[in-house]
């Protein structure tokens, strides 16, 4: 499982989850991520049609096929459980 993450400078709550993501993938070292700036990196964030809010949290399979998507903000308990479940997709 991979998960891209996007957002941006300027956004509040990704700067809220930037220190919850950087705990959950030292607990998870397995686990693979990519960070997108949704200015910096334009090109690649619109191969992910986003909406209007930030960040979004984009799960992918082994095959690189999309198998959930989160936006706004999330607890640390939360993106683990949602981590474990899909660990081996």
């Amino acid at each position: 499982m991979k998960v891209i993450k996007i957002g941006a400078v300027w956004c509040p709550g990704c700067q809220i989850m930037r220190p919850r993501w950087a705990e959950v993938e030292k607990e998870n070292p397995w686990l693979e991520t990519e960070y997108l700036d949704y200015d910096q990196d334009r090109e690649k964030v619109e191969k992910y049609k986003l909406k209007d809010s930030l960040p979004v949290f984009v799960f992918l399979n082994k095959g690189g096929e999309e198998i959930l998507r989160f936006e706004g903000e999330m607890n640390k308990e939360k993106i683990i459980e949602i981590v474990a479940a899909h660990r081996d997709k």
